[in-house]
């Protein structure tokens, strides 16, 4: 049984994803949502907690999407998708918490923060060559790179090869659980994934009544593996696409940050001025020093919260 006060976490747990924002953010967001649309869709946090009677996801990351299509298959006998699991963390002797904790104290002793690297380290390199060399090349195989990598990153360089070095993480509890629940939710939900470029998935679409489109791109004027293929170009197309779509009259909200380490985001700050523009409050991680940074992050949206103003007469939008 679902529980319908839990938040739940996407499988791939991204870093930067909306997870922890979502109570935030989803209180602006219409109660009444026919198809769910997202064209950024990541690790899919978003539309997991998202109540829709359909979900048209895309990302222009194709390993994204297969993982997602593969986890959706996999829900249909998820028994048996753990025991391939288990299978391959054994063969490359990968811990597992989340059935025992193999790794020894005498590697807890000596490294007290950083065990799990240092034990997972040989086998997760040699998983790592074997998919490259093809000779382990499956979604699940790359998937498990996914859980046992550094910040839990897909990242390939310009040949095409896997090349994220191990973390300091853990096939555990909390992994196995958000397996399962993604396996429970996304069985029962109307799900497509597409893997289009945005302007593409765009105009693939015919629009209804009571679309909502929520959008989290990448940041301009932030510094991640995800943002690396962004530039003014895209984020123009972008908030083209979306003068487009409120002409439209299509429903959207869209996360972005518009302050960042002393860099100002001018062109989003101008756009948004004809919306409403809500503040949230947010702990960004870069993935280059891990550090917490002082920036603005904001949700942007072309209507107003009708649902929020009923809950409180307190709470009022800001134009920026």
């Amino acid at each position: 049984m679902i529980d319908k006060n839990k938040i739940f976490r996407s499988p791939l747990f991204y870093v930067g994803d909306k997870y922890k924002l979502y109570p935030k953010i989803s209180k602006y967001f219409p109660s009444n949502i026919n198809r769910f649309i997202e064209p950024f869709t990541g690790g899919g946090s978003v539309f997991l907690n998202i109540k829709a009677n359909e979900y048209l996801l895309n990302d222009i990351d194709s390993n994204v999407i297969n993982i997602h299509n593969f986890l959706k298959e996999q829900s249909k006998n998820p028994e048996l998708f753990f025991q391939n699991v288990f299978e391959i963390i054994q063969e490359y002797n990968l811990s597992h918490s989340y059935i025992k904790d193999i790794v020894p104290k005498t590697i807890k002793d000596k490294y007290k923060k950083t065990y799990y690297a240092k034990f997972n380290k040989e086998g997760y390199n040699k998983l790592k060559n074997d998919y490259n060399s093809g000779k382990a090349s499956t979604i699940l195989h790359l998937y498990i790179l996914l859980i046992f990598g550094f910040n839990r990153m897909l990242r390939f360089n310009s040949k095409g090869l896997f090349n994220l070095p191990v973390g300091n993480v853990d096939f555990n509890k909390n992994t196995q659980n958000a397996l399962n629940d993604y396996f429970n939710l996304i069985s029962k939900k109307n799900t497509l994934f597409s893997n289009l470029d945005f302007i593409d998935f765009f105009n693939s679409l015919t629009f209804k009544e009571n679309d909502f489109i929520y959008l989290d791109p990448p940041y301009l004027i932030t510094f991640s593996e995800y943002n690396k293929l962004w530039n003014e170009d895209e984020e123009n197309k972008l908030l083209d696409m979306l003068l487009y779509l409120d002409e439209k009259g299509v429903n959207f909200a869209i996360s972005n940050v518009t302050h960042y380490k002393g860099r100002v985001n001018e062109r989003f700050l101008e756009w948004c001025n004809d919306y409403y523009c809500y503040e949230v409050k947010s702990n960004y991680i870069s993935y280059h020093d891990n550090s917490n940074k002082t920036f603005r992050e904001v949700l942007v949206t072309n209507y107003q919260s009708k649902d929020l103003i009923k809950q409180s007469s307190s709470l009022k939008y800001e134009k920026v």
